[in-house]
């Protein structure tokens, strides 16, 4: 007995022809972006601590102590409100995943 076109039905192929059934390997798409996420917040917070060294400029009428700790005070607000950011992010991202699974599940 043979299928269309000379084949031999399904159940007649012999196993070299079968398609593998194993399971399929999962990409760990998710996994990768917010490894990325991580270490674009990481290098900016870095970057962002690192600006802050150096002679303060441009300080108008305030002495070079006082101007230094404003910039430092500056750097330190600022990277403070990366880390918040980063932590929010990492918060929105857990979520969405949490969905993402709770929606995928079977």
């Amino acid at each position: 007995m043979s299928g269309p076109y000379g084949n031999p039905p399904q159940w007649q192929r012999p196993e070299s022809f079968a398609t593998p059934q194993g399971p399929r390997k999962k990409h760990r798409l998710f996994l990768w972006t917010f490894l990325a996420i991580q270490v674009l917040f990481l290098i900016w917070v870095i970057l962002a601590a690192s600006s802050g060294s150096g002679t303060p400029e441009d300080c108008g009428t305030l002495d070079r102590q006082t101007c230094n700790d404003a910039e430092n005070t500056g750097t330190a607000i600022g990277v403070g409100l990366l880390i918040f950011l980063w932590a929010a992010m990492d918060v929105i991202l857990g979520i969405s995943y949490a969905i993402y699974r709770v929606a995928k599940r079977p």
